[in-house]
C-alpha cells in the first residue's frame, strides 16, 4: 500500500510540475509577490504584457552575480524604454539581507531590486544556485533559462531580449 501511495504521489507531483506547459514544451513562469528594496509589494502578474521580463536570481556574496549585474545594467538601461522588464531577485537570507542595498547602491543598479529572503520565488523556479538568470516573453512563458556566468553571457541574453521585442 505504501508503494501505491508513493508512486502516486510522484506521478501527481510530476503532473502538477508540467501541467503548465504548452504544446511547444515551454512552461508559464510561476507568479510571486515579492517585496523590494522600499518595502513595496510586487507582483510578477502584474508586469506581464509589455515585453520580455528578466529575473535574475543573485545574492551578495556572489561576484559572478555581481558581475552578470553589472552587465545586465547597460541591457537595462538600453531597452527599459522598449517594454523590456528586469527584476534582480536577491536570495539573501536574513543574515545577509541588510547588504543588499548598500551594495545596490554602490553599484549604481537602477533596475529594480527584490528580496527573496525566504526563497519563495527560487523554489518557484527551481533555482539551486546562483547566479541564474530566466527570460519570459510577454505572455509570461519561459523562452530562457541559464545557470552560472561568464564573461559574455550578457550577449546571449541581449540577442534574445530584442528578438522578443522585435516581434
Amino acid at each position: 500500500m505504501k508503494i501505491v501511495l508513493i508512486v502516486f504521489s510522484i506521478l501527481v507531483f510530476t503532473d502538477s510540475m508540467f501541467s503548465q506547459e504548452n504544446s511547444d514544451g515551454i512552461r508559464k513562469g510561476p507568479n510571486f509577490t515579492l517585496e523590494d528594496m522600499d518595502g513595496d509589494l510586487v507582483e510578477l502578474s502584474d508586469e506581464v504584457g509589455e515585453g520580455p521580463i528578466l529575473l535574475s536570481f543573485w545574492a551578495t556574496w556572489c561576484k559572478p552575480c555581481i558581475e552578470e549585474l553589472n552587465g545586465y545594467k547597460k541591457l537595462y538601461n538600453d531597452y527599459k524604454d522598449d517594454g523590456f522588464k528586469m527584476f534582480a531577485i536577491s536570495t539573501d537570507d536574513e543574515n545577509t539581507v541588510a547588504k543588499v542595498k548598500p551594495l545596490v547602491r554602490s553599484k549604481g543598479w537602477n533596475f529594480p531590486v527584490l528580496l527573496d529572503t525566504n526563497s519563495d520565488a527560487v523554489r518557484l523556479y527551481y533555482a539551486q544556485s546562483v547566479p541564474f538568470s530566466v527570460i519570459l516573453d510577454k505572455k509570461g512563458m519561459i523562452i530562457y533559462s541559464h545557470l552560472g556566468y561568464m564573461k559574455g553571457d550578457e550577449e546571449n541574453v541581449k540577442k534574445i531580449v530584442t528578438a522578443e521585442l522585435n516581434k
